[in-house]
C-alpha cells in the first residue's frame, strides 16, 4: 500500500471508554435496589393479603402500590400497559368466581350450576382486586432483573448453595436458545427433504431432535462449569459484590407499612374476614 493509501484507525483508550447502562428499571427506586430486595419487597407485601378476602385492603393496597410507582417513576398507563397478562387473568378469576362462586343475598341468574348471587359478585370483585394488588407490584419490581445479578445476591445475601443457584442461572441462559434452535432444526430438517410431511410426525421428530441437542449442550455446559470450579466445596472467591444499602431498607419499611395500612383498615371497618369463611 501506498503512502497516499495509508490510513489511520484512532481507537478510544479503555479507560476513556463510557457505555452507556441499561436501566435495571423504569424507576428510579427499584433501579437502584439491589436484585434479592426486589423479589423480598413484593413478597411481603402479598403475604398479608393472603388472610383476608374483601374489597377493602385489596383496593386500598392497588392503589397505594400504584401511588408509589408513580412516585417512583412509573406512569399509571405505563403500570396498566406492561402488566396486561395480570388483568386477563383477574378478568378469568372474576368470571369464574361470579357464575360458580359461594351463593348468598339476592340472586340475580341461575342456570344448571351457574349461580350470580349479591355473594358470588362480591367474592369475584375481591378477588379481581386482590389479584392486581398481589401481581401488578410483582410483575412491576421483576421487570427488567438481570439473572446474574440476582444469582450474585441469592449466594451472598441469603446464602443459598452456590452450585444450585449458578446451575439454574446457567439453564435461564441456555433456555434463551431453545427458540433459535427450533429454526436451526427446522431450516436443516426442510434442506434435506424431511419438512414437508406429515405436520404432526415432523414436530414430534424435531422436538426429540431438540431434547437430544440439549442434553448433550447440558452436559458440555456441566463439564465446563466443573472444569472451572463450580462443584468446589471450598469458599469462592467473589467477582461481583453483592450487597444491601440504605435504600434496600427502606423499600422493606414501605413494603411492611403498605399492607399494614391496607389490612389495618379492613379490620377497623369490619371488612376483613378469611378467605375460607367469606360470604
Amino acid at each position: 500500500m501506498s503512502e497516499s493509501q495509508t490510513m489511520t484507525v484512532t481507537v478510544t483508550p479503555p479507560e476513556q471508554r463510557h457505555e452507556r447502562v441499561k436501566p435495571a428499571s423504569q424507576s428510579w427506586f427499584i433501579a437502584r435496589l439491589n436484585p434479592v430486595s426486589r423479589f423480598i419487597c413484593p413478597l411481603i407485601m402479598s403475604l398479608p393479603l393472603f388472610t383476608t378476602l374483601d374489597v377493602v385492603s385489596a383496593s386500598i393496597q392497588f392503589v397505594l402500590s400504584v401511588i408509589l410507582l408513580w412516585i417512583g417513576g412509573i406512569n399509571p398507563l405505563v403500570v396498566l400497559r406492561r402488566t396486561w397478562p395480570v388483568w386477563i387473568a383477574a378478568a378469568g378469576s372474576f368470571v369464574t368466581i361470579a357464575l360458580y362462586g359461594r351463593t348468598s343475598g339476592t340472586v340475580h341468574f341461575a342456570w344448571a350450576a351457574i349461580v350470580i348471587s349479591d355473594g358470588s359478585l362480591y367474592l369475584a370483585v375481591a378477588t379481581f382486586l386482590r389479584v392486581a394488588a398481589i401481581a401488578v407490584p410483582s410483575v412491576i419490581f421483576v421487570l427488567g432483573l438481570d439473572p446474574t445479578d440476582l444469582a450474585d445476591g441469592l449466594v451472598q445475601i441469603l446464602h443459598l448453595p452456590s452450585r444450585f443457584v449458578y446451575g439454574a442461572l446457567a439453564g435461564i441462559r441456555m433456555f434463551t436458545l431453545l427458540q433459535e434452535d427450533w429454526r436451526a432444526l427446522g431450516l436443516s430438517r426442510r434442506s434435506r427433504g424431511l419438512g414437508d410431511g406429515n405436520p404432526v410426525r415432523r414436530v414430534c421428530s424435531q422436538a426429540f431432535a431438540l431434547l437430544v441437542l440439549s442434553i448433550r449442550r447440558a452436559t458440555k455446559l456441566a463439564t465446563a462449569m466443573e472444569a472451572r470450579g463450580f462443584g468446589a466445596s471450598d469458599t469462592r472467591t467473589i467477582a461481583r459484590v453483592s450487597k444491601l444499602h440504605t435504600i434496600d431498607w427502606v423499600s422493606y419499611v414501605i413494603a411492611l407499612i403498605v399492607p399494614a395500612i391496607a389490612v389495618g383498615t379492613a379490620v377497623a371497618t369490619g371488612y376483613w374476614n378469611l378467605p375460607l369463611t367469606s360470604n
